[in-house]
């Protein structure tokens, strides 16, 4: 038999599959890890935590299934971009990574607008200088850490770190790279200017190689320690975003994918490259074509942590009930009407990535009146990812890029009031794959075209299938037009406070 294995190192979880050539999944398994956010801000996980699951995961496909090593052809790994994983000489973890999402480095990118002329690092780079740079983390550890940074040998992300330990070769997937806002997109290099800037050392930095190249194999402690076989071969692997978005069906230009993840992603098909600097850039999964994109670092991880924190009693009741708590408050929350009867909420609460840059914005709960109950502010949670994926379509059309086809993936889209809210704000149909799988799926698909499995990238096509269409209320869309408006103006209007706010200390 020839299977694929397929390795997602996600933020709640490390996901491992094994499917076959014609896109069925064989076997599934996932373990649960924990992400830190010690400060506000803050954003952090273990990349030790990240292999202890990625072999636990492996183990149990072996322990629970008829699946052998030798039957697994290639692996593919994806993940965060660009979580930023640090090792010293002897290729120990330096301390926990630091996540795409994190927002403590308002002074260091403070410092670099101050050094870097903006549009000639958007030419060289194809982005803006923002929080998920990995720059002015290295500075930000340099000032505060500084027996971290002078301990730093190599630098890597989620899945080329995962990668580093099945085969032994440090290299650089080139979706992280470019991410990172260190590469010049034109050339694919290093940029030498920005790393001086930034104080990093070139050598801390593998090779850039692209997602389907072959670059290396497991070896022989690895196969002592899960049972795969020495010298499967490993590919460089892929951006989690990217991955999912391609195993969704995104190929032709107009084609968007909107991501109900603990981040909200949403990624658009190009045929050639445009840039935007409220947005991102990605190479595709098919290197003749591009994405462009946006995250909101905020979004199922605001329902699950409204539900951790607030939904105490709920939670209780849907033990007894053997129900999911999201499945327990969607259904209480599709009975409240559109707006959600007055409450609108801003969902910054890691700060705002796309399309806004501002690591200071603040989550705001807005319009809150004594008559309000809790599955009010749980649909505004989802009224407001909905919003923020209305912004940045905005940002698309303001680039006179037209909308074929909307893909809703990930965990939050198995919602169907989380879908019927979306068609509604955007005022489009929603396709929802059936049993997508997310990223590893896509990582799977990429092992096998690197060892030549696949003819092709539209092979894809063999992975997808459409579950339902959910198509948008006009009346609702109408309204959610004006309360879209009242959410944008919120946020303007509290712009200021979010800087006054961060002076407001803590004992």
């Amino acid at each position: 038999m020839e299977y694929l294995l397929g390795i997602d190192i996600g933020t709640t979880s490390t996901k491992t599959i094994v499917c076959n050539t014609n896109g069925k999944i064989i076997f599934s398994t996932s373990e649960e890890q924990n992400l830190y956010s010690d400060f506000p801000a803050w954003a952090e996980e273990n990349p030790e935590e990240w292999w202890e699951n990625t072999q636990k995961t492996i183990k149990t496909i072996f322990k629970e299934s008829e699946i052998l090593a030798d039957d697994i052809k290639a692996i593919g790994v994806t993940g965060m971009v660009p979580a930023l994983v640090l090792l010293d000489k002897n290729d120990n973890i330096l301390r926990r990574s630091i996540q795409q999402n994190d927002a403590r480095t308002i002074k260091e990118l403070n410092y670099l607008r101050s050094k870097i002329d903006l549009n000639n690092h958007f030419d060289i780079t194809g982005g803006s200088i923002n929080q998920q740079l990995v720059g002015p983390k290295i500075l930000w550890l340099k000032e505060n850490e500084p027996e971290v940074y002078k301990s730093i040998d190599k630098i890597m992300g989620s899945y080329d770190y995962i990668n580093f330990k099945l085969t032994g070769n440090h290299v650089i997937e080139n979706n992280w790279a470019l991410e990172s806002g260190l590469l010049n997109i034109k050339k694919n290099t290093w940029e030498k200017k920005i790393l001086d800037i930034c104080d990093i050392n070139e050598k801390w930095l593998g090779q850039i190689v692209k997602s389907d190249e072959i670059i290396g194999s497991v070896n022989k402690k690895v196969e002592e320690l899960t049972g795969l076989k020495e010298g499967t071969p490993v590919v460089g692997g892929i951006a989690d975003h990217v991955s999912s978005a391609f195993a969704a069906g995104l190929k032709e230009e107009g084609d968007l994918n909107v991501k109900f993840g603990g981040a909200g992603d949403i990624l658009y098909s190009l045929d050639k490259l445009i840039t935007d600097k409220r947005l991102f850039i990605d190479l595709h999964a098919d290197p003749s074509r591009y994405m462009i994109n946006g995250c909101m670092a905020s979004s199922g991880s605001l329902l699950k942590w409204f539900t951790n924190e607030f939904c105490q009693y709920e939670n209780e009741i849907v033990k007894d009930e053997n129900k999911s708590i999201y499945d327990f408050m969607s259904d209480k929350a599709q009975d409240i009407p559109p707006g959600s009867n007055g409450v609108i909420i801003l969902p910054y609460f890691l700060g705002a990535k796309t399309p806004l840059h501002n690591p200071q914005a603040k989550g705001v709960i807005y319009g809150l009146g004594l008559h309000h109950k809790k599955e009010n502010i749980y649909r505004a949670i989802m009224e407001s990812v909905a919003y923020g994926f209305k912004h940045h379509i905005e940002i698309l059309k303001d680039l006179n890029l037209d909308i074929k086809k909307v893909i809703a993936t990930d965990g939050g889209a198995k919602s169907p009031v989380w879908r019927q809210i979306t068609a509604d704000v955007l005022g489009e149909s929603i396709y929802h794959i059936k049993e997508h799988t997310g990223s590893s799926i896509g990582a799977a698909f990429v092992a096998g075209k690197g060892i030549n499995l696949f003819d092709n990238w539209d092979d894809i096509d063999k992975f997808i299938e459409i579950d339902s269409v959910t198509e948008p209320n006009e009346k609702n869309h109408n309204l959610y037009n004006k309360y879209y408006k009242l959410f944008r103006d919120i946020y303007n209007n509290l712009e200021e406070s979010f800087i006054e706010s961060d002076n407001i200390k803590g004992k």
